[in-house]
């Protein structure tokens, strides 16, 4: 089993998956972690910690920490600009990620939801190349260079409901496209610690997780949407790989 997270910018793995990748890291299975930016046209911190042009280096290093706090163990970067993800060109990026994933073979990937979970233009862009990047990866003819074809059993979308938006479970189980409902409380002190490791985004991080009175009820439970793959028997499941082991 593997589980591979396919996000923009530094940061988005501890917004949406930190509690999800820690638990599969303390069961042995494998995550992978793609970000297709550094982040260059994120904050700098208020007051700025480096210069702009330090930026891109400095949260490079914010990820390498959040992701050795998550039990990530495999971090990869592609060399597209915060804010243009969307120009970057398909065939090229398509051909990045279908290597990472014949290469790592998951059975999981989850990236955003077709609106980017909060319409983020970069957001949206890298849902929209992760599903070609799914698709292609299981067809020989595309990239046959790159490795055999593998076909990915499921592909999640995370972002669908906002943590921020809903905390109480049995509300958040009431709601359309929560197929996935992850108690990640036993691992709300490493999501916290992963999102304090970006430090330049103090301030977001601050008002939408840890500087609010329902800061543990909004690090407790991760949601994601079933985009492609077998139907559930039962929603929400209560675990990511439900019906594959």
């Amino acid at each position: 089993m593997t589980l591979f997270l396919s996000y923009a910018h530094p940061d988005d793995e501890s917004f949406f998956t930190a509690g999800v990748a820690r638990r599969c890291a303390d069961l042995g299975i494998p995550v992978v972690l793609c970000c297709a930016t550094r982040g260059q046209q994120g904050s700098a911190g208020n007051p700025p910690l480096v210069s702009r042009e330090e930026l891109p280096a400095r949260r490079e290093a914010e990820l390498r920490e959040a992701a050795a706090i998550l039990g990530i163990g495999d971090l990869h970067f592609l060399p597209y600009e915060d804010r243009r993800l969307a120009e970057a060109p398909p065939d090229e990026i398509r051909a990045s990620l279908v290597g990472l994933l014949r290469r790592n073979r998951p059975e999981i990937v989850v990236t955003f939801d077709p609106n980017g979970g909060n319409l983020h233009p970069d957001h949206v862009a890298i849902s929209r190349f992760t599903s070609d990047a799914v698709t292609a990866a299981s067809d020989a003819r595309w990239h046959p260079d790159l490795g055999a074809p593998h076909r990915v059993p499921r592909l999640l979308w995370a972002g669908q409901v906002l943590p921020w938006d809903e905390t109480d479970p049995a509300r958040l189980a009431s709601r359309p496209g929560v197929d996935f409902l992850i108690d990640v409380r036993p691992y709300r002190d490493l999501k916290r610690r992963a999102l304090e490791a970006h430090r330049t985004q103090h301030q977001s991080i601050g008002r939408v997780f840890l500087d609010r009175p329902d800061r543990d009820a909004i690090l407790s439970w991760e949601t994601f949407r079933l985009a492609t793959g077998e139907a559930l028997e039962m929603v929400p499941a209560d675990d990511i790989f439900a019906g594959l082991r």
